[in-house]
């Protein structure tokens, strides 16, 4: 079965959105972890939502680059995420981390905002579904 080679608009916008997250890492809110995180989500409309980690000396009450991004797109009126892109920071060496996946919460996250996303790591050259990532998902279902 041959290939087909990948769309390079498509490949583009994803360079860009990494590189959007990438920008967002730098405005990360971790003087404890040193380790900043930035995603960028694309929505179905072509807009770019940024989000960064942003930590609390009450480590519980910080909250992870990937919901603060989704969290943006929602209140900006995404119902469509067709794209995430993450990427890590370590503080401390100011230089850029191996590749860093989303923690199970995020994974919750993207089940219930992005279902049908691809998830794109700096650093890793494929990209992931979010049943890839999450393959059993907790979901409510009432009677």
């Amino acid at each position: 079965m041959k290939k087909t080679p990948p769309d390079s608009a498509r490949v583009a916008a994803v360079g860009h959105l990494a590189d959007e997250a990438a920008a967002a890492a730098e405005r990360a809110h971790a003087p404890y972890s040193h380790f900043r995180v930035g995603a960028a989500v694309l929505g179905g409309s072509g807009e770019i939502y940024r989000g960064a980690n942003v930590e609390n000396a009450s480590f519980g009450l910080g909250t992870c680059a990937e919901r603060v991004a989704l969290a943006s797109a929602r209140v900006g009126g995404e119902t469509t995420i067709t794209d995430l892109a993450i990427a890590c920071i370590d503080a401390a060496a100011d230089a850029p981390l191996e590749a860093k996946m989303p923690c199970g919460a995020c994974r919750q996250w993207l089940q219930e905002l992005a279902p049908n996303a691809r998830v794109h790591i700096a650093g890793e050259t494929r990209s992931f579904s979010v049943a890839e990532l999450l393959p059993h998902p907790f979901t409510l279902r009432r009677p």
